[in-house]
């Protein structure tokens, strides 16, 4: 459960540390001038708003809110999405399109699974507003209803006569 909770814990900064662990790589690794455009004005902010609606679409899970920790395919998901992330922060000559492959691929799937989990949990939360199933003893279901007149007074009992 640590584990879980851990990863809750880290989207919120990882909308931050990823995209700025792409620039910091680039300088630590010399990249090159034509990467350095490419990580500002692709990575960067498509790592910032796909790891922040991402973020935002975990958190709106019930079960997320409720026990404040990421479902195991979340933490799988996501933690295979930032190692990738990591590693292309890398810049490797071999390996960058494999790896930059990869996480768009990872992403998109996170994205539907993300969806998946979050349509799951809401499909079983109801529609609507649930009333008590029980009938008052008062009640009438086949008398019919006639519309109401202005001078028409209603009453509204909190509690059935019986449990006074």
């Amino acid at each position: 459960m640590w584990l879980r909770r851990a990863f809750y814990r880290w989207m919120f900064p990882a909308v931050v540390v990823l995209p700025l662990w792409l620039l910091v790589g680039w300088g630590i690794f010399n990249a090159g001038g034509w990467a350095f455009l490419w990580v500002l004005f692709i990575a960067i902010p498509s790592v910032f708003v796909g790891q922040l609606a991402l973020t935002l679409l975990q958190r709106a899970r019930p079960s997320a809110r409720e026990t404040g920790a990421a479902s195991w395919w979340d933490v799988l998901g996501f933690g295979v999405w930032h190692a990738l992330t990591i590693a292309i922060g890398c810049y490797p000559q071999t390996w960058f399109p494999l790896l930059l492959t990869a996480a768009i691929v990872v992403g998109l799937g996170l994205f539907w699974l993300v969806l998946r989990q979050l349509w799951s949990e809401a499909g079983t939360a109801g529609v609507g507003i649930r009333f008590p199933s029980s009938v008052t003893p008062d009640a009438q279901p086949d008398a019919p209803r006639r519309a109401p007149a202005d001078g028409d007074v209603f009453v509204i009992q909190e509690k059935p006569a019986s449990e006074r």
